[in-house]
């Protein structure tokens, strides 16, 4: 009998625990969605990396964090190339200090890098979007923020899944990398941001922030992040600063 009483209140706990974990409240739930396809050499990718895990231990990112209502964000990210290859890199995760900021980074840091054929936003998109139904988060603002440095190739249109997403609440705002360089022979895209301005981004106050090259990455993904964390509604299309 004891034994069977104690069954019954692990079942009960398992069986509330979810609901509990999921009344954390957050200002921002943030799935970072980042491009890793072989259209980006060992150099950018280091530099994608590296902007990323400076821009969240910023002081700027920081202190719009600690800003907010609850004074904590949740942030999952991930990777993406071609329609097969989607991967969680850190789970989600609550930045509500330096030191968690900190913590976040250096994990990331040490995260193994991939690279894989293809271009899929379209499928990175829906993969993101079901980060938030794992998520034991709970916000008034869920955001995608996508980066890459290329269109459409494989998988589902980008435009297609945005609009989904859109219409479930989700914002999705954009990081293209415009690259002045011919991309396994084919010429420069050239008009990647009005693709990322078309097709990716959309939801209220969606946005995107150009990165010239990948020396500038870092930097966009500092505004970037700045400007999605505080909610702040800037023009459709912004540089960074």
């Amino acid at each position: 009998m004891r034994r069977r009483s104690a069954l019954v209140g692990s079942m009960a706990a398992l069986a509330t625990a979810p609901s509990a974990r999921a009344q954390t409240q957050v200002d921002l739930q943030l799935v970072l969605a980042v491009d890793v396809s072989r259209s980006i050499d060992e150099v950018e990718a280091e530099l994608q990396r590296r902007g990323y895990i400076e821009a969240l231990t910023n002081d700027r990112v920081v202190d719009a964090i600690l800003s907010g209502e609850n004074r904590r964000i949740a942030i999952c990210y991930t990777e993406w190339a071609g329609a097969h290859f989607q991967t969680v890199v850190i789970d989600w995760a609550v930045i509500d200090s330096p030191g968690a900021a900190r913590r976040f980074a250096e994990k990331l840091a040490e995260a193994p890098r991939t690279s894989q054929s293809w271009t899929a936003v379209g499928a990175a998109l829906a993969h993101a979007g079901q980060r938030f139904e794992s998520s034991p988060f709970v916000a008034k603002r869920r955001v995608i923020d996508v980066s890459g440095d290329g269109r459409t190739n494989d998988g589902p249109p980008a435009e297609i899944v945005r609009d989904k997403l859109v219409s479930q609440g989700i914002v999705v705002n954009g990081l293209p990398v415009m690259m002045n360089r011919s991309n396994f022979g084919r010429p420069p895209d050239l008009t990647l941001d009005k693709y990322y301005e078309e097709s990716v981004i959309g939801g209220p106050g969606s946005f995107l922030i150009v990165a010239d090259n990948f020396d500038h990455f870092g930097r966009a993904v500092r505004t970037k992040l700045v400007r999605e964390i505080s909610g702040t509604t800037p023009s459709p299309r912004s540089s960074p600063a």
